[in-house]
């Protein structure tokens, strides 16, 4: 039988984390919700990202009958979890974790820098799950990639430029902090789009940590589904609260295959 698998994002960006989800469950059945009525989520309150969060939650669980379900958006993980583990009745995994889960597993030195969105980082969620991996994390908010990806310039030179200054900012930062980093963890939904570009532009031997990958590597083994020899015959379907034109126009460059039509529902509160 195929699992239900729910995934929820304030935005589309959680759709990278819905793609990694096919590849290792390709037999399960998948309903994506993207808030895109009330994102920025790092702009709220924790109370009302919380509330939002559990909204969404419960739209996927009671409505859509999903068995599982994958926080595919870093603030929510980062601040909401707990109140979205309390409002459904069902399995619940969040971004943070199973990315610092990966850098401890790729670090040597116990030192990683992270990278994210401004709200990430100043909620010092990867930080503290680090922490409790035993590694030393010197997080970065990059708030320009975001509207790159969404320009589409994942392979452009300007984004290739706006990356190298970051990372010669976060170099100075760990070097002053007496870091010795060997792991970079891409703490934002929209950056696997970039990837090619952040393996260029890191030093040489420093491990790229893809949370998205790492976020469904764990669903894969906390869910007990093991289907990377199974067929794809994954079913997606797709509801936005708002914003469906850009969603369709955008989702499918996230997702890596088609969105196909997506549903505008509207969660009230």
């Amino acid at each position: 039988m195929s699992p239900k698998i729910g995934v929820f994002d304030s935005g589309f960006g959680g759709l990278t984390v819905l793609g990694a989800l096919v590849r290792r469950i390709p037999h399960a059945c998948y309903t994506f919700l993207g808030d895109t009525a009330r994102l920025p989520y790092g702009s709220k309150s924790r109370r009302t990202i919380a509330h939002y969060a559990a909204e969404a939650a419960q739209f996927l669980v009671n409505k859509q009958g999903a068995e599982y379900l994958v926080i595919a958006c870093n603030t929510a993980s980062a601040l909401a979890l707990d109140a979205i583990q309390d409002a459904v009745p069902v399995p619940v995994l969040g971004v943070v974790e199973p990315g610092a889960k990966a850098a401890h597993a790729a670090s040597k030195t116990g030192d990683v820098l992270v990278i994210a969105t401004d709200a990430t980082v100043r909620s010092h969620a990867y930080a503290m799950a680090c922490h409790a991996q035993g590694l030393r994390a010197l997080e970065k908010a990059c708030p320009l990639l975001v509207p790159l990806v969404e320009e589409g310039w994942t392979n452009h030179p300007v984004t290739a430029q706006v990356i190298e200054v970051y990372l010669s900012e976060l170099r100075a930062e760990a070097k002053a902090e007496g870091l010795h980093y060997d792991a970079l963890v891409l703490g934002c939904t929209h950056y696997p789009l970039l990837r090619s570009l952040f393996e260029k532009a890191v030093t040489p031997g420093v491990r790229i940590i893809d949370s998205a990958e790492a976020t469904a590597e764990a669903a894969m083994h906390l869910f007990g589904q093991n289907g990377e020899n199974q067929p794809d015959t994954a079913r997606v379907r797709c509801f936005a609260t708002d914003s469906v034109d850009k969603f369709e126009r955008l989702g499918s460059r996230f997702l890596g295959r088609p969105v196909g039509k997506v549903e505008l529902v509207d969660l009230g509160g």
